[in-house]
């Protein structure tokens, strides 16, 4: 079976300066693809061009294998997007919006009106239905953009920063709104928000200045931190120089970094050699030592410390 998406050798110039440099890249169904970047990287710039906004300066890419250059609108009939800063009719109210998007998609009748019924539900628009989008909060505008996305059940999703101005509830219904319909589709998910891609990502791409510098799961990014398998203990601040000492004796112990107190109780973190499991072995000395621990808690990586090694660094 064919991926729902195939970008090849896509490259974006403007004038001397190279925004989007030969990336390439295919999606299954059922993916949903956090595509991350630095300010900068190319990351919209190259959402623009897959989904016929930007044309690009050189390669293609197919949406459900219509090339977005020889059968745009085929292409186009495929997505639901959601951009960055998603446009919307001030002087609108969120039911009309989505009635004309609704029409433009050509949808009519009884099927457009359930169509918008069912994206209002799905998205908790129904309190905000009738007021104009220029009175609406940040966050319901952005749902106002998700919900035109969404309204004709497109086979391909691409969502650009789909939760920012969200407050903490309305970024855990949207993310399992993400969740619920990624069995049956492709999502690309563009985010600065690193706990989202843990969250609902399935695989993730980082670009940075304008080229692919890593394609992997969530899980295989968490790996290359040097915080994956590593142990944080927390001891009473009284107790703690005979535990941090012993423990960083450990053989598979590299290092240990000390963490602030809380509330009297002092933290460390055992960094281990070569990233290696040392929860056993240091759960073994707690209780060889008879020392009182008030937490061992094993540690599967900092996204953001493996995000700043391959765009700042360039540790691939």
């Amino acid at each position: 079976m064919a991926p729902m998406i195939e970008i090849q050798s896509l490259t974006k110039r403007f004038g001397s300066f190279t925004a989007v440099d030969g990336v390439s890249f295919t999606v299954d169904r059922g993916e949903v693809l956090g595509f991350l970047g630095p300010n900068g990287a190319g990351k919209s710039t190259t959402m623009k061009m897959l989904t016929g906004f930007l044309h690009p300066t050189s390669g293609t890419a197919k949406v459900c294998g219509h090339d977005i250059l020889e059968a745009p609108l085929a292409a186009k009939k495929m997505l639901g997007y959601l951009p960055e800063g998603a446009p919307l009719y001030p002087d609108m109210t969120p039911r009309g919006f989505l009635e004309f998007v609704a029409e433009v998609r050509g949808f009519g009748g009884g099927e457009a009106r359930r169509r918008v019924d069912e994206v209002i539900a799905k998205v908790n628009l129904a309190s905000v239905a009738q007021q104009r989008i220029e009175t609406l909060s940040k966050g319901f505008k952005r749902r106002v953009g998700l919900a035109q996305a969404i309204l004709h059940d497109p086979e391909v999703l691409v969502l650009d920063e789909p939760t920012d101005g969200l407050d903490p509830n309305q970024k855990h219904e949207v993310r399992n709104l993400i969740r619920a319909m990624a069995r049956e589709k492709v999502i690309v998910l563009s985010t600065h928000i690193l706990e989202e891609v843990e969250a609902v990502c399935s695989r993730t791409i980082i670009i940075a200045r304008g080229k692919v510098v890593i394609d992997c799961t969530p899980a295989e990014l968490a790996a290359r931190s040097r915080y994956h398998n590593a142990v944080t203990v927390s001891v009473g601040a009284e107790r703690v120089a005979p535990v941090r000492h012993g423990l960083s004796m450990l053989d598979g112990v590299q290092s240990v970094e000390d963490l602030p107190e809380r509330d009297g109780t002092a933290r460390f973190v055992l960094i281990p050699k070569a990233r290696r499991s040392i929860a056993v072995e240091v759960g073994q000395k707690v209780r060889e030592a008879r020392w009182e621990v008030d937490e061992l808690r094993v540690e599967h990586g900092k996204l953001d410390e493996v995000f700043r090694e391959l765009t700042v660094t360039g540790k691939h």
